[in-house]
């Protein structure tokens, strides 16, 4: 399997491209601005098929791009309904912005749970809850690959802001800790936003939440 980390968007969202040029398949974690035109052209070199968009979270950053990501693969979008209204009326997150986006609706195929399993270019992803950043934030771990893909639930050396609506420091310290933390200490953690870490580097060093 191979990874592309695709910085997109007026804030550098990370968008990961999970592809298996051997299978003809692959998947898309979060969509920013503009991504589609990147993740095209990786699609027609390693000869792929884009199946599904993971969204982390309803944020318009992470989202803003899905739609077109949609008409032009045909991809069927994943997302936790506790996001819905973010994902499918963004224009609710215009009010709390303050300034005027382009944000079209994205419709989500399928609402996922935490604990469910999705089986993906030939691997399986655990998915988990992790709230505190926003509602229906969520984490793509793939235990095989020693990766989880964890939106803006934690950053290297950070973690997500909780003033946004939806947002709450102690869910997310629950989250951190009961979802993110007790994953193996060798995990590489893939944020939506800068540089990746490891689950072990931030139970000793992050200065928000540690061990």
């Amino acid at each position: 399997m191979n990874l592309h980390v695709l910085p997109a968007g007026p804030i550098q969202t990370n968008a990961y491209l999970l592809t298996a040029p051997e299978r003809g398949e692959a998947v898309l974690i979060d969509a920013p601005e503009g991504v589609w035109a990147e993740v095209a052209e990786i699609l027609r070199t390693e000869k792929c098929r884009l199946s599904e968009l993971w969204l982390t979270h309803g944020h318009w950053d992470h989202m803003q791009g899905g739609a077109e990501v949609v008409r032009e693969s045909g991809a069927q979008v994943l997302a936790h309904a506790d996001d819905r209204v973010l994902i499918e009326t963004p224009e609710v997150m215009k009010k709390f912005l303050g300034e005027e986006l382009n944000l079209e609706p994205v419709k989500v195929d399928r609402w996922l749970t935490a604990g469910e399993k999705l089986a993906a270019l030939g691997v399986t992803a655990e998915v988990r809850h992790v709230p505190g950043h926003c509602p229906g934030s969520l984490l793509f771990w793939f235990a095989e690959l020693k990766a989880a893909f964890v939106g803006d639930a934690l950053f290297n050396g950070s973690v997500g802001r909780t003033d946004l609506p939806g947002g709450n420091f102690a869910t997310l310290e629950k989250s951190i800790r009961t979802q993110i933390y007790t994953l193996p200490d060798d995990t590489t953690v893939y944020p939506g936003h800068g540089p990746a870490t490891t689950v072990g580097a931030e139970k000793t060093g992050n200065p928000h939440i540690h061990d």
